[in-house]
């Protein structure tokens, strides 16, 4: 059976999909309900590694997806057909225990959730109403309110770091530091450094970014996720638009302390390639990290490394103040943010309609 027919085959199959199969021995399955689920990626983790012909078997409740490498002899529809009867198995013994505790959190999930605006009328027939749509919408509401927890705690350091580049940046401004800092960076020129720098100020160049991020949404890295592909393009788009309506509306001069060796534009607050960098180089690392767990903490580390290059060569080439960087950077935090937002609420979606 060739490679496209087993594709078709397992695809067909809505619990279960097979989205890279290239090597023998190795696939990566797109399982349904494992968004946002670590018990179900505990359970799935602990069942395939149970069966002798299991190798090796990882589960990502971020992307959905789980990595199974197996013995070369076994086909491919029979790891999905193993799979399939996992999560069957494990959505029979959930509704056990979620039908022992529906009423319960239902009552709870409409006591918080302050649901006043039902009148009586509505309220009676809301109560009297189909079970299964009470159930979904309870799950729906207890399913929403751990996102948002989980979610808050994960961006709670990245919005002190956007406090922390605002307060930096009025700071700057208000002792007038930014002429100082230029100067005694450019005691640090040499040719070598001035081609190397360049060569990092290219990589933050909008135009490139823009090019990158549309070259990336049809990269491998997205195949078969189409949100993240789409919320790449906007927020690539949507940083440049951004960034040059800030420009208009402050209209700060840039720095004349030197011959610049770039052609640069007239408006210089905030910093183009500072703000729009972290936003598409901080996306790509999120999405990468999400793909590479393991590999999670490099991830950042090298995209933080990069972003901060970035903005140094602005500053080592003449063409910006260090606000305008410090103000790009907080700019595009913020706006990094409600494009993850973004996407963590449509793969959100997306699990919920595929569960139920």
């Amino acid at each position: 059976m060739g490679t496209p027919h087993l594709h078709k085959l397992l695809n067909q199959n809505h619990l279960v999909q097979a989205i890279h199969t290239a090597v023998k021995g190795r696939a990566r399955y797109k399982v349904n309900g494992l968004h946002y689920s670590e018990a179900f990626k505990r359970y799935l983790e602990s069942r395939l590694l149970e069966q002798e012909i299991i190798l090796q078997a990882r589960a990502n409740s971020y992307t959905g997806n789980v990595l199974v490498i197996f013995h070369p002899d076994k086909s491919l529809k029979a790891i999905a057909l193993l799979i399939q009867e996992i999560v069957l198995d494990y959505r029979k013994k959930c509704s056990k225990s979620l039908a022992a505790t529906q009423s319960q959190s239902v009552a709870a999930v409409i006591k918080d959730s302050n649901l006043h605006f039902f009148d009586t009328k509505e309220n009676t027939a809301f109560q009297k109403g189909n079970n299964r749509n009470i159930f979904d919408f309870a799950r729906y509401q207890i399913s929403m309110q751990r996102q948002l927890d989980q979610t808050g705690s994960q961006f709670i350091p990245v919005l002190g770091a956007v406090c922390a580049l605002v307060c930096g940046t009025g700071l700057l401004y208000a002792y007038n530091l930014d002429e100082a800092i230029l100067l005694s960076i450019q005691k640090l020129h040499t040719p070598l450094l001035d081609r190397l720098l360049l060569s990092i100020t290219f990589l933050g160049d909008p135009l490139f970014m823009l090019i990158s991020s549309f070259g990336l949404a049809i990269s491998p890295l997205y195949h078969n996720r189409r949100w993240q592909a789409t919320i790449l393009g906007i927020a690539g788009v949507g940083a440049i638009l951004l960034n040059c309506l800030m420009k208009i509306l402050f209209g700060r001069a840039r720095p004349a302390l030197w011959k610049h060796i770039i052609n640069v534009g007239q408006h210089s607050f905030p910093s183009g390639h500072a703000m729009v960098s972290i936003v598409i180089y901080g996306f790509t690392g999120y999405i990468l990290a999400l793909e590479f767990p393991q590999w999670r903490l490099r991830i950042y580390a090298l995209t933080v490394v990069l972003i901060a290059a970035i903005g140094f060569s602005r500053l080592y080439l003449g063409v910006h103040w260090l606000t305008d960087v410090t103000a790009g950077y907080a700019a595009g935090l913020v706006w990094l943010i409600v494009c993850i937002l973004s996407l963590e609420s449509q793969q959100k979606k997306r699990s919920l309609l595929e569960a139920g």
